[in-house]
């Protein structure tokens, strides 16, 4: 009698079993329908558009910014300076050439420099600056009161994930002449690291109190590049003062980026640049 309700026993579950395999996936995928269907989910989602940026290594940030700096043809001011445009792309799919460099009208991202922090953080790398030798020591620091800050994009346009985000920092035009000494006239400013690209000011040095040789070395060190190469330039008239040195790093592509510390007489503009 025990062997046979046990053999019973098994039959059902074995038939129980048999029924499960058959209907048990289509009635679940039917109650994962009920629970998914006319629910609203709400996902952020990166596109290009929306600024999402591969990490790129602080040489590829650098070849990208100074080719889209090269890229432009905007007049410029008394010393290599642009023009400031109000851009209004939206996206990066109307760009053309391979490379661009667009006013950025969208809010920085979590790990961005704001609009209420890019004075400090600027204020930041001129102490850092005048610690390596960079910048003299009188060099001032800046407020919204004195500069113009915009945001941009450098972007490479076949691939709009290599771009980098940087502030241009401007002396404002309203600055009289005599207050432009042991200023930043411009600069041109990480806005995720804070570092400083590129960089004129105003001092009280000459060209023989300046070593380029040791400046380069400690930018390339404080920017995180690798040893710089002398360059020697195939247009004699390339530079518009005969004080100047160039340099080369690795770029992208088998490519360099050239970067030149030079020096206007006259107004006594020390420069760090790397466009043109």
């Amino acid at each position: 009698m025990h062997r046979m309700k046990y053999g019973i026993c098994v039959v059902l579950l074995a038939v129980v079993m048999v029924v499960l395999a058959i209907w048990g996936p289509e009635a679940l995928a039917k109650y994962q329908d009920r629970y998914i269907l006319n629910r609203l989910e709400a996902k952020m989602v990166e596109g290009e558009s929306e600024g999402y940026r591969y990490t790129l290594t602080s040489n590829e940030k650098l070849f990208i910014l100074s080719k889209c700096l090269n890229s432009q043809n905007l007049p410029g001011s008394e010393q290599n300076s642009m023009a400031r445009g109000e851009g209004t792309n939206a996206g990066y799919q109307d760009l053309t050439g391979s490379y661009a460099f667009v006013v950025n009208h969208r809010d920085p991202v979590a790990q961005e420099i704001t609009d209420e922090e890019i004075y400090e953080s600027c204020n930041g790398g001129i102490r850092e600056l005048i610690g390596l030798g960079l910048l003299p020591e009188t060099t001032k620091e800046t407020s919204a009161s004195s500069y113009t800050a915009v945001r941009y994009s450098a972007i490479y346009v076949p691939e709009p994930r290599n771009n980098v985000s940087v502030w241009r920092l401007s002396l404002s035009a309203g600055i009289q002449n005599a207050d432009r000494q042991n200023r930043l006239q411009d600069a041109y400013i990480d806005a995720d690291t804070g570092k400083i690209y590129e960089f004129y000011i105003r001092t009280q040095l000459a060209w023989e109190d300046i070593d380029p040789d040791a400046m380069i070395q400690a930018w390339a060190g404080y920017i995180g590049l690798g040893e710089p190469l002398a360059y020697e330039s195939l247009n004699p008239l390339e530079e518009t003062t005969p004080y100047y040195c160039k340099y080369s790093f690795e770029g992208m592509e088998n490519d360099i980026t050239v970067v030149t510390i030079g020096f206007y007489e006259g107004i006594n503009e020390l420069f760090l640049k790397i466009s043109r």
